[in-house]
């Protein structure tokens, strides 16, 4: 079962490592974290993806809300909210390959953002399968490099939300 974290906390220094230690004295696993300011300069937004089973996702809502940094905890199941990740990936062409990944970029709508005479840089913003899905595709050419900015989430529009 996955879980998605959305922790409202205080923005200043040692409150990310605070966070990542509650995770790694208790073994929890961290499948992704984002961490970044939001429209209040002194709050900063963790999005935590933790996977486990109920027990286990309940002590880490638990143990979050005690840390003293915390300001708010938001759980969320996958269906709940929308979920993006940014992916820069480069790859090797060549000219038998090139349109193939041209296509591929064209039908997951990827945005090629730079190329060279044999490497191009593409850009995709999506959910974290479709990243995925991405990369698999990519894999028969030639990936140098890529890298992934980890899973941001909002709650859905039609959710009603209290406060």
């Amino acid at each position: 079962m996955k879980k998605i974290y959305s922790v409202l906390v205080e923005n200043r220094s040692g409150v990310l490592f605070k966070v990542a230690g509650l995770f790694s004295r208790r073994a929890f696993n961290i499948n992704s974290l984002v961490v970044g300011e939001t429209d209040d300069p002194a709050v900063s937004c963790m999005t935590i993806v933790s996977k486990g089973d109920a027990h286990v996702l309940e002590q880490i809502e638990k143990q979050l809300n005690k840390k003293l940094d915390v300001i708010k905890v938001k759980t969320f199941d996958e269906q709940e909210c929308i979920t993006r990740e940014l992916m820069l990936i480069k790859v090797r062409y060549n000219r038998n390959n090139r349109k193939d990944i041209m296509e591929i970029s064209s039908i997951m709508k990827a945005e090629i953002v730079d190329m060279s005479k044999n490497q191009m840089l593409i850009q995709l913003c999506d959910t974290p399968e479709r990243v995925q899905l991405f990369i698999n595709m990519l894999q028969t050419i030639s990936i140098a490099e890529v890298a992934r900015t980890g899973t941001v989430a909002l709650p859905r529009c039609n959710e009603i939300e209290t406060q």
